[in-house]
């Protein structure tokens, strides 16, 4: 039998945990200590994604893989035998509490001190980012515990003093601070300095926006779910999937309900005739820039000549901008149908000329002569892209007649993992793989390098469509790197949309030469050490690649308007 190579073992491993993930919805639970659970466990130790780090080793806990889950993972999840995932559950009228984290747009409920439940509205995508996320736990939570249990007289004392430590509702300084650190280093097969920062990190959360138990509690409250699964197994941890959740699945509820609102409001505003060009992005950057600099000038405050000194000049005056910009055709649409998904509707023809920043090139005669719309989306998770653009591009039934909307553009402006450069890079797509599938989509670009400043570097060429962030293995992206693909970035959501936009195509709701434009900036390397996403965010250096992104595409949407050819 011919030896597999490490790419495509790990391509097995991401195909077994999405068939049991899959399984799993239909069976209706699981108990990840459970056979079931180990064999998703022996997937993900398998495919070893680089977002987890040492999870493999049974030598160590992996600390910054413990700070990416947490980060997007409900406070308490570390105390919690039951969790149940589930696509509708009205709590609107009870007591338990919405938990939501610190850097997810994921929505749970307490419904006790060891039960959660998961409202799922964006998709598979969510499903597998969850069980990925609880598979992690668990694996880290069975190192601690033969950690601390591998002894004949039972726990260890390391054990003894966390447990005394957790007990105490005091913070500790000092010291005895110091003293509680060095144990716990013990336990988690880690350097003093390693613990201590991993503590810093979610001390920092946990103070400032109370989205974490602290790091002694975690390591405790995960640690002792195993040991009590030893002693009964009434304590196992098990997870729940709802009929409702089956049924939603592939059936784009949410996503319906939040196309319908956005029509809705443009039939309100009588704007539903306009040339619309849509963009998925963040919610700031193409509001900051067009309502920028009129906010500084209303508010006696001079407009920097550099783009992006203009760009921080507003960066914490959001309420003014959205004020300034209420005046000027801006419309923030709030997501109420489940999907977190909120628009911005930007009337262009209602752009104040003189308040529009030197560096932005628009023609704005042109502005006037064709009243082009923007609609900003906010990002889609996974496959939720196809979901919402499916139905955005699907006819409106009004009075018995099905209408279209004019279309013109649709551009993705995303984050992703950059697989040749470094953080802060742009790469613009080519054509979008799907990972894991043999659906590949060309990308008609209307995007080139030449568009942008010579100080960003720019990579063109294909990008991965994965299943997951957390699902991401070394080996196979540097195989979609360095072989014949020659891959330059890996994201979540481009292969989605351009699976909407040829279907649409297909159906005749939009034309065949609609422009598309495809822009990522790179927020991370999976392929280099201290650049993944467990390393943290971007910040400050995320403002010029974020930015000239926007600039190029409202630059390309507000200067020329190519008549579509029809099929």
């Amino acid at each position: 039998m011919q030896d597999l190579s490490k790419s495509q073992k790990a391509r097995i491993a991401i195909r077994t945990f999405k068939i049991l993930a899959d399984s799993m919805t239909l069976q209706g639970s699981y108990k990840p200590s459970g056979r079931i659970g180990e064999k998703l466990s022996e997937a993900l130790k398998q495919l070893s994604p680089e977002i987890y780090g040492s999870m493999s080793d049974n030598r160590v806990v992996e600390l910054q893989g413990l700070e990416y889950v947490f980060d997007r993972m409900p406070k308490g999840i570390e105390r919690c035998t039951r969790l149940t995932l589930t696509a509708q559950e009205d709590f609107h009228d009870t007591s338990f509490a919405k938990i939501i984290p610190l850097k997810r747009r994921r929505v749970s409920y307490a419904v006790s001190e060891k039960e959660y439940c998961f409202v799922i509205t964006t998709g598979k995508s969510e499903i597998y980012d969850i069980l990925t996320h609880i598979t992690f736990l668990n694996i880290e939570a069975w190192k601690i515990y033969r950690q601390v249990c591998s002894r004949t007289e039972g726990v260890s004392s390391e054990w003894t003093e966390l447990e005394r430590v957790v007990s105490i509702e005091e913070s500790l300084v000092g010291e005895e601070l110091e003293q509680a650190i060095w144990n716990l280093s013990i336990i988690l097969g880690r350097t003093y300095k390693e613990t201590r920062e991993a503590y810093e990190h979610f001390e920092k959360n946990k103070q400032e926006s109370n989205s974490n138990s602290g790091l002694f509690s975690i390591i405790y409250g995960i640690g002792n779910r195993v040991i009590e699964e030893q002693t009964s197994k009434k304590n196992e941890l098990v997870v729940f999937f709802t009929p409702s959740l089956h049924e939603m699945i592939d059936h784009q509820t949410h996503a319906a309900l939040w196309a319908g609102a956005l029509k809705s409001a443009l039939f309100r505003l009588h704007l539903e005739d306009r040339p619309i060009h849509v963009v998925s992005a963040n919610m700031h950057s193409m509001r900051n820039l067009l309502y920028g600099p009129g906010t500084l000038v209303d508010s006696g405050e001079p407009v920097p000549d550099d783009l992006y000194a203009m760009v921080r000049a507003v960066r914490d005056k959001e309420q003014d901008v959205e004020k300034y910009a209420a005046k000027h055709g801006f419309t923030f649409q709030a997501d109420e149908s489940g999907s977190t998904i909120d628009v911005h509707i930007m009337d262009l023809w209602q752009l104040d000329q003189h308040h529009l920043h030197p560096s932005l090139k628009m023609n704005y005669h042109f502005l006037q002569e064709t009243k082009p719309l923007l609609i900003v989306i906010d990002y889609a998770f996974g496959t939720q892209a196809f979901d919402i653009m499916d139905e955005l591009l699907n006819p409106e039934s009004r009075h018995g007649v099905n209408k279209s909307l004019d279309i013109k553009s649709i551009s993705v402006m995303g984050k992703a993992g950059v697989l040749p450069g470094k953080k802060g890079d742009i790469m613009l797509a080519t054509a979008h793989v799907m990972e894991g599938t043999a659906d590949n989509y060309i990308v008609d670009n209307e995007l080139s390098s030449a568009d942008f400043d010579e100080t960003v570097t720019v990579y063109t060429g294909p990008m991965v469509t994965v299943l997951g962030t957390s699902l991401q293995n070394r080996d196979v992206l540097e195989r979609f790197h360095s072989s014949a693909w020659q891959a330059v970035g890996l994201e979540m959501e481009g292969g989605h949309y351009q699976r909407a936009i040829s279907g649409a195509i297909i159906q005749g709701h939009i034309p065949a030469k609609m422009k598309t434009r495809y822009a990522y900036y790179a927020s991370d390397n999976p392929l280099m050490s201290g650049q993944t996403l467990a390393s943290g965010p971007m910040g400050d250096e995320g403002i010029v690649p974020t930015y000239m992104i926007s600039k190029v595409i409202l630059e390309k949407i507000a200067n020329y308007d190519t008549p579509a050819k029809e099929c």
